[in-house]
């Protein structure tokens, strides 16, 4: 069986640095290949050239889009502010709604942050399976608005009595990129859904987590009460 020598292969490749004839004679043998074979060549030129400017079209294609989007989208946010959440959603025959965004951009961030407040918006209206189902489709991340997403899920699911399914999204939210000013309120939020769950040991851990490691939040004082109850009615 032969063996690569790596000592062998520097030798080789200081030989033709060195060697005009050996170097020559390399790019004698390329010459060859590209002219034996040229029609691969540029065929494989070509697709990598179209590659490449697919790439880079694409890009430019997507930004153009998302600035549609963007400005698209501004009234419909402030549609979806003052609670006028049917033109949020469906548009006002002059401005696109959430939907339509949703639908005509697909490819777009706005697009994307469409499917939150879409969610948010039937949320509000009490269609909790269609808020699941856009919050769901939304993905960023954002410091904030992604940990806010799946707080809204756990909500959508508390509405429908799914306490288990509720309290897996608050501590998701909880999970996602803890801090000291939102993370308390999701844990709160997941204890109490544990505890409709009947899940008391899983209650007690969120609540002793904020006890902990967030005494200094305005949840603190509630984890203690209600963990204290919890005790009371175990013992």
């Amino acid at each position: 069986m032969a063996v690569k020598n790596k000592k062998g292969t520097e030798q080789h490749s200081s030989d033709l640095l060195e060697n005009p004839e050996a170097l020559a004679g390399q790019i004698t043998k390329t010459e060859e290949f590209v002219s034996q074979h040229k029609g691969l060549v540029f065929g494989v030129a070509a697709v990598v050239a179209l590659l490449i400017a697919g790439y880079f079209g694409f890009r430019y294609y997507k930004n153009t889009q998302n600035l549609k989007a963007q400005n698209e989208m501004f009234q419909a946010v402030h549609y979806f502010e003052s609670d006028s959440l049917n033109l949020a959603l469906n548009g006002d025959g002059n401005n696109l709604g959430f939907l339509s965004i949703i639908k005509d951009y697909g490819i777009t961030d706005a697009a994307n942050l469409a499917n939150f407040y879409a969610g948010a918006t039937y949320l509000k209206q009490g269609k909790y399976e269609l808020a699941i189902l856009y919050l769901k489709d939304f993905s960023s991340d954002d410091l904030l608005v992604q940990a806010r997403a799946y707080s809204l899920i756990g909500d959508a699911y508390m509405e429908q009595e799914n306490y288990t399914e509720a309290a897996n999204f608050y501590q998701k939210a909880a999970e996602y990129k803890p801090n000291k000013y939102f993370t308390p309120l999701y844990l709160l939020k997941a204890a109490m859904a544990y505890e409709k769950a009947n899940n008391n040991e899983a209650a007690i851990r969120a609540y002793d987590r904020i006890i902990t490691k967030y005494w200094d939040s305005n949840e603190f004082q509630k984890a203690k009460k209600y963990r204290a109850m919890l005790n009371g009615s175990e013992s």
